[in-house]
């Protein structure tokens, strides 16, 4: 089929991707970029870091200039639109602000924060995902001196090391045994627990939350009404004192839009399931022509690891959104999406980067961080080299993500990390 219009639901990294794949692979039909906020496409990963901890309020850190999408790139951006529904059939992508027809559609929506009962309304509750969330979350850090994180995976982390830069005292909530269990294994994430203890932030594991207390703002003899939080009541019956509070308790991938439609969703999150090109699969299993999708929503068979996967990564949603672009475009000449995944997080000063697979064989920890390096730490799968933590060694884990990609034997793993340790 012809593609005169292509449609990418999603102003995020992946669907910026996506656009400026599209012109790059020579494709000079029209191009429509919908996004739900009203911003202009822009970056994620500062809002829970640098930015918060700037000594001026947020600049919102957009990804490109409207007069380069728009002149440049000679794309329709309709922001302000979020999507309502899908009908395949007819390729009608509806939207709060209309409907919108599509020869292709490039679903990259990304995922929203995921909340705790009991937060809805109550002032000094905040998630981090969008903009707005940081311009909040900067001006309570700077009016606040109890500061409770709920959970203790990167987002959690970030914001808890922003305070204590900021002088204040912060405490992590996590229910799981050890930080980032999820994203590093147990072991893994009990090695990043030392980080927290060594800048003065109380973690607090193996217990969940059970609610909040609230109380009415005053200022000076004037109560607002506002309800604000006060505490954090944890499942062992203890209370927390806090005057701000940040979820970061994971993301839910935005699809809800897409229950009524013949767009396969994963039964545990609500992704889109995808086939290995990232063509967006039908209820019925098959490729559904002309959907495709990337980036937090595509579920995937990532044939380097044998596994389906979901990742929340800025590099692998940029990945995912540019190949989803081109197959989309392509004549039925696809390439298959596979990777090793990587990210980064940044804590106290120090970096955090892990590239490859966690939940594996055997975790070697080949390096524990001291005055002269970084820690180094090896997943095995097998015999093969799966996955790699380093904090601090930033020059090394490019060179282990190549290794990783070749599929290198854990024997070649350990040496190299021998000899550059």
């Amino acid at each position: 089929m012809s593609i005169d219009h292509l449609v990418v639901v999603g102003a995020g990294l992946a669907g910026i991707r996506a656009c400026e794949s599209a012109r790059r692979e020579g494709y000079l039909g029209a191009l429509t970029l919908v996004g739900a906020e009203e911003h202009l496409p822009y970056d994620r990963p500062p809002l829970s870091k640098e930015l918060l901890m700037g000594p001026d309020e947020p600049v919102i850190p957009e990804l490109r200039e409207r007069e380069f999408l728009v002149d440049e790139l000679g794309i329709e951006i309709r922001t302000g639109a979020p999507a309502v529904g899908l009908d395949v059939e007819s390729r009608k992508l509806a939207t709060a602000a209309g409907d919108i027809g599509y020869d292709a559609l490039i679903i990259a929506v990304g995922a929203h924060a995921r909340r705790l009962p009991g937060s809805d309304g109550v002032g000094g509750i905040h998630t981090v995902r969008t903009y707005a969330d940081t311009q909040s979350i900067w001006r309570a850090l700077r009016s606040s001196s109890r500061v409770v994180v709920v959970g203790a995976g990167f987002i959690g982390a970030e914001v808890a090391s922003a305070a204590r830069k900021l002088g204040l005292s912060a405490t992590i909530v996590e229910a799981a045994p050890a930080p980032l269990t999820r994203s590093l294994g147990i072991e893994g994430g009990a090695l990043c627990a030392d980080l927290h203890a060594a800048n003065g932030t109380e973690l607090i594991l193996g217990v969940g939350v059970e609610g909040f207390r609230t109380g009415i703002v005053q200022t000076g003899d004037l109560q607002t009404g506002e309800s604000r939080v006060t505490g954090v009541v944890l499942s062992d019956g203890r209370v927390l004192d806090a005057d701000l509070v940040v979820v970061g308790v994971g993301a839910i991938p935005s699809t809800q839009w897409l229950a009524d439609s013949v767009v396969a969703l994963n039964d545990r999150d609500g992704g889109v399931e995808c086939d290995e090109y990232l063509a967006a699969l039908g209820v019925d299993g098959t490729p559904i022509p002309g959907v495709w999708a990337a980036g937090d929503v595509a579920h995937w068979p990532n044939g380097l690891f044998d596994r389906r996967m979901r990742l929340e990564h800025w590099t692998s949603a940029a990945e995912q959104g540019a190949l989803a672009a081109r197959n989309a475009l392509s004549d039925g000449d696809l390439t298959a999406y596979q990777t090793v995944p990587y990210f980064w997080s940044d804590w106290y000063g120090a970096r955090l980067q892990f590239v490859g697979v966690p939940h594996t064989d055997e975790l070697l920890v080949q390096h524990r961080a001291d005055k002269t390096g970084g820690t180094v730490v090896l997943y095995r799968e097998a015999d093969t080299l799966a996955g790699v933590l380093t904090i601090g060694r930033p020059d090394l884990i490019m060179k282990y993500r190549r290794l990783v990609s070749k599929r290198a034997s854990w024997a070649d793993g350990v040496a190299f990390g021998a000899a550059h340790c």
